[in-house]
């Protein structure tokens, strides 16, 4: 019998098509036969509306009406798990969106520095690996696991510079990683060789034969889904080739010059980093990858909201300013707009290879490095679940009081089967992974 090593050997097919063979049930990757797991964390700034945003108590989401922030995810009750309590009580250097923003996935505090942030000390970057990077180095070091890329930083409107702000994934300490947040430049990564958007041309041109040689000598699940494969790129390709409005014109208001894509443009810039991050994971170039809008302090103008100030300017607005709590509710759900259709397209497409959908097999994780924008408290910061892909509990409000987020990324690790018995400062993980999660 002709090992899998030998088939694609034998194809004479080249490297440029070895990432499309990744979910080929006939191929029977060593991975194939086990349920593969996904983490995606989301991230949106500048805290929440609590009375808009939380349910009123804990306890099964089957009969309860979700507040106005939340309301988009009713579809995914039976998927959603809401994590009320978890507080960031890492404290140190830095103010409190910094902190907020360098400590949240990796629950260590920041290096002194010298970037300051309103009247609080200056700091630097953070002291440690964030858990999605952890997570990420403990599948890649499993042939059953590794993938492609391993993970992915996705990003929108992040601004062009470097600073503890605007970044929340780090490789180790003083390491903080880069999201990519122009949709040409990731798909340059994912699918060709230009990183220019005016170049852009077929990188479908040097697959075709390959996919075709491959396609006729495997069975008909697998051309279905090289099929579907192929077409998406075509699609996407054609797309960034002919769509010319995500080009900058000019600054975001408040932010470093040179951004990558306009203010006005962030709902189709959305949109095309979703599909290729549904795409990255129907095609298993990774296991975990991060969604970054804007950044801690985010500035962003949400016309298409009929919202003209600040994002950050808003939130800083007091609790009795009523149509500024109006705008901020309809920015956080317009956010959970776009985590709902992430959790549909997810949801609709099915687990190449097993059993379900994307949706059965990927936790998505939404959170913010403020609780509330006007108080700047790390405490009850946002954390809301879409998905299946640990074998949580869904479907359920949670309460907790006043719980290390630290905690929380344990649960995370242990939900991959990584039994570290702490992350970040062990200070906060004493009492071991949150409880009642599984």
């Amino acid at each position: 019998m002709r090992t899998r090593r030998q088939f694609i050997r034998d194809l004479g097919v080249s490297a440029a098509v070895l990432p499309f063979l990744g979910n080929l049930p006939s191929l029977a990757f060593a991975n194939g036969q086990r349920r593969k797991q996904r983490l995606v964390v989301m991230f949106t700034p500048n805290g929440v509306v609590p009375g808009a945003f939380w349910p009123e108590a804990a306890g099964d989401l089957k009969d309860v009406t979700l507040k106005a922030s939340l309301e988009p995810l009713t579809p995914f009750k039976d998927k959603l798990l809401t994590l009320h309590g978890v507080c960031d009580r890492v404290r140190g250097d830095g103010d409190a969106h910094m902190r907020g923003m360098g400590c949240l996935l990796t629950g260590i505090e920041l290096f002194p520095g010298n970037v300051q942030g309103g009247s609080d000390t200056p700091a630097g970057w953070a002291r440690g690996i964030s858990i999605d990077q952890e997570i990420k180095a403990f599948l890649q070091s499993n042939a059953e696991t590794r993938t492609r890329f391993g993970s992915l930083e996705f990003g929108v409107m992040v601004p062009n510079r470097a600073d503890t702000w605007t970044r929340m994934s780090y490789a180790g300490a003083n390491r903080p990683i880069s999201p990519i947040d122009d949709p040409y430049q990731m798909f340059a990564k994912l699918y060709g060789r230009s990183r220019d958007r005016e170049a852009v041309q077929s990188v479908l041109d040097d697959l075709q034969g390959d996919l075709r040689r491959l396609s006729s000598a495997v069975g008909t699940e697998d051309r279905r889904l090289i099929d579907e494969h192929a077409t998406f790129v075509r699609e996407m390709e054609r797309e960034l080739r002919n769509d010319r409005s995500t080009a900058p014109t000019h600054a975001m208001p408040a932010l470093e010059p040179n951004i990558r894509n306009e203010n006005d443009n962030m709902p189709r810039t959305t949109r095309m980093q979703m599909e290729l991050l549904v795409n990255s994971l129907a095609n298993d170039f990774c296991r975990v990858a991060t969604f970054q809008f804007t950044n801690s302090v985010g500035m962003a103008r949400m016309r298409w909201l009929n919202v003209t100030e600040g994002h950050h300017e808003l939130s800083h607005k007091p609790d009795n300013d009523a149509p500024a709590q109006d705008q901020l509710t309809r920015i956080n759900k317009w956010f959970a707009e776009q985590l709902a259709f992430l959790a549909k397209r997810l949801a609709e497409t099915p687990e190449p290879g097993g059993q379900g959908s994307l949706l059965d097999n990927t936790q998505i994780l939404w959170t913010n490095e403020l609780g509330k924008g006007n108080s700047h408290t790390l405490d009850n910061i946002p954390f809301v679940m879409v998905g299946g892909g640990l074998n949580l509990k869904m479907g359920r409000s949670m309460r907790y009081s006043r719980v290390p987020h630290n905690r929380l990324l344990l649960s995370l690790a242990h939900g991959f089967g990584h039994r570290i018995r702490a992350f970040g400062n062990s200070n906060f993980c004493g009492d071991g992974p949150l409880s009642d999660l599984t």
